[in-house]
């Protein structure tokens, strides 16, 4: 019981109390799911509902990126951590860092060129009967997905770019069904290991970016990036 507690406790970062959490979570009525339902409510929620597209930082808290509607991997990371702690299910994140050449055409030009060739990354674990289950796949919305998929329909097995890196393109295993669900896993360089919360993460762990690349990203790549996200939605 203990053990779980430490798995669902909230925290500056995974802050479920706000009460847009907490009406989402009765409006979408996941507290009277069975554990299993609500994990996958919850997945497909938080990786179709919350777009694909680049936050402020990583550290937000997982109101504030709901408030977004959008996010990459460390953001939907904590709102994913925050919804399910919210309805009692444990979880954790395991920390990373990815090769910047899966964000190549996300990110172009000068930008591509002056971005860190390591990118913080992170996944959330969560635990059912006894398992623990990896949910990386929860990063790129279906609809964002399905249309870099038309656009580079010659490709079937291993892609990288457009934030994906994986070896089965045509069918990557996003969808979770009591299994580990991955997009852009083949990327990874480096393991941080395993932290109870994202706070306890980004304590020890931040984007290698000096004060004037966190500038120029957080005010001009990030809104670049976004747009470019956008027009491969909207199938421009």
């Amino acid at each position: 019981m203990e053990t779980k507690q430490l798995y669902v406790k909230e925290t500056p970062i995974l802050n479920y109390s706000d009460p847009r959490i907490q009406d989402l979570i009765e409006e979408k009525i996941w507290r009277n799911l069975n554990d299993e339902e609500k994990i996958k409510a919850i997945y497909n929620f938080v990786r179709d509902d919350i777009k694909f597209g680049y936050n402020l930082s990583d550290n937000l808290s997982a109101a504030a990126i709901l408030n977004d509607g959008y996010g990459q991997c460390n953001t939907k990371a904590t709102l994913l951590m925050a919804l399910l702690r919210a309805v009692g299910i444990p979880n954790r994140i395991h920390g990373f860092t990815i090769d910047k050449a899966l964000q190549k055409g996300a990110i172009t030009g000068i930008w591509y060129r002056l971005s860190p060739q390591s990118i913080l990354h992170s996944w959330v674990e969560v635990f059912l009967d006894g398992h623990w289950y990896f949910l990386e796949g929860v990063i790129l919305d279906k609809e964002y997905l399905t249309k870099l998929q038309e656009q580079n329909k010659e490709c079937a097995t291993t892609f990288c770019g457009f934030g994906v890196y994986t070896n089965d393109f045509l069918n990557p295993p996003i969808d979770w069904d009591r299994n580990n669900t991955f997009i852009q896993d083949q990327g990874i360089n480096q393991d941080f290991g395993l932290f109870n919360t994202p706070d306890e993460f980004y304590q020890k762990h931040q984007q290698k970016l000096n004060p004037i690349k966190k500038f120029l990203y957080q005010n001009i790549v990030r809104h670049l990036m976004n747009r470019n996200v956008n027009r491969i939605r909207d199938g421009i």
